[in-house]
């Protein structure tokens, strides 16, 4: 078969949702906090010179930017249908093909693609106080602009690795001379970069908002990570916590060539505005919304909560379904799912939340929900009499949103 009768069959075979799957992602920057299910031979599947796996993508039609060596469908989400899952067709190859039957016309119109993906972040330490360029910057290397957000999920952060506390940011009286300067000391040794910024502490279950052109650190949570479609990125400090030294060329990644060398463009590339607020954990801060009355949910036999709420661009709810309940949940529209917790049925499909997985195996967490089936509504039935089942669903552009945005 070719991709569009793939396409096709995988839409028919699961009535409107996909079984993705598993999209799995090396940093070469990057120490595994090995909690994201992979089996402990393969975090090193790549190989040394490629980095350990600290990321799984979700519901992704993005290509993880990951240097020259990168395979060309890395960080891509796979479609599985047939028997045994034997055929496949890339997610954003389904999405060229049937459009608006898959993300809805409104999002095939203004993108012209499935305008987000998810991903599991699993660093054992903190990452570099870096930057992902706004629209304006990053279109003159072809690309998007980039907000993201987090939310620590309870069930993949059994630890919280080396430094579970993220730095946002500037402090509000930092002046734009002391970021040139930190930025100019770059390849000198510690340029300092987190002295002029503070750090929070990360709690499981609550999440933040990162606008494009925000610094950030983040922790050493498990992070699950809603964001726009694309990759880009630039990392503005020099040396970390227990002295890893973060290479130069990162610092100069997705700048144009005209532009390297060129520090008082990186100043740039900052929201000044954003950074410096001096109500940012008011702001940024998010602690999960019932999406209706909590009681009123039980009595049904589930709850679901906003999560991620604060940018239109993406945005994620989750959803627990109470042991032995049988639920219709409808949305207004498509997205992608992670099953976190618990087993039973999704749809048409079954679903389990593995212990353990190797890489290269197939999984029954992983789904995308079209938008005409999201609409309709999906059935979910929790077979589990004693255990809840936990989903994460991420959304692009999301008009049941708009109300708790105003």
């Amino acid at each position: 078969m070719n991709q569009a009768q793939i396409a096709q069959q995988a839409i028919e075979e699961g009535k409107g949702i996909f079984r993705l799957a598993p999209a799995w992602v090396p940093r070469s920057f990057c120490r595994p906090g090995k909690r994201i299910k992979l089996h402990p031979d393969d975090y090193y599947v790549f190989g040394l010179e490629r980095g350990g796996v600290d990321e799984r993508w979700f519901a992704s039609t993005t290509h993880a930017d990951n240097g020259p060596k990168t395979p060309e469908d890395e960080g891509l989400s796979y479609i599985v249908c047939g028997k045994d899952g034997k055929d496949r067709v890339l997610l954003r190859d389904a999405v060229d093909i049937l459009k608006g039957e898959i993300i809805g016309e409104a999002l095939w119109k203004k993108y012209g693609r499935w305008s987000m993906f998810s991903k599991f972040f699993d660093n054992f330490g903190p990452l570099p106080h870096h930057i992902h360029h706004r629209d304006a910057h990053a279109a003159r290397i072809g690309q998007s602009g980039k907000p993201e957000m987090y939310f620590f999920p309870a069930q993949v952060n059994n630890h919280g690795g080396e430094f579970p506390f993220t730095f946002f940011g500037l402090n509000p009286e930092t002046t734009k001379d002391q970021v040139l300067s930190a930025l100019k000391n770059f390849s000198k040794g510690d340029n300092r970069l987190l002295s002029l910024a503070r750090a929070y502490a990360l709690d499981v279950d609550t999440g933040w908002d990162v606008p494009p052109g925000v610094l950030h650190a983040p922790g050493s949570l498990c992070t699950y990570e809603p964001q726009f479609a694309s990759d880009v990125y630039a990392m503005y400090q020099s040396v970390l916590y227990f002295g890893h030294c973060v290479p130069e060329d990162l610092l100069w990644k997705n700048s144009p060539p005209e532009e390297i060398g060129n520090y008082n463009y990186l100043l740039e590339v900052i929201d000044w505005e954003n950074n410096v607020d001096p109500e940012f954990h008011k702001n940024r801060f998010m602690a999960p919304k019932p999406v209706k009355p909590v009681e009123e949910m039980k009595d049904q036999g589930y709850i679901e909560e906003w999560i991620c709420y604060k940018c239109k661009d993406a945005s994620a709810k989750r959803l627990t379904v109470l042991p032995g309940k049988t639920v219709t949940i409808k949305d207004g529209a498509a997205y992608g799912i992670i099953c976190l917790q618990g087993f039973g049925k999704f749809g048409q499909w079954a679903l389990e939340t593995p212990a353990l997985i190797r890489y290269g195996q197939l999984t029954n967490d992983e789904f995308f929900v079209t938008e005409k089936t999201a609409k309709e509504g999906v059935t979910i039935t929790n077979i589990s009499s004693s255990e809840e089942i936990v989903i994460l669903k991420h959304f692009a552009e999301n008009p049941d949103l708009e109300s708790l945005l105003k």
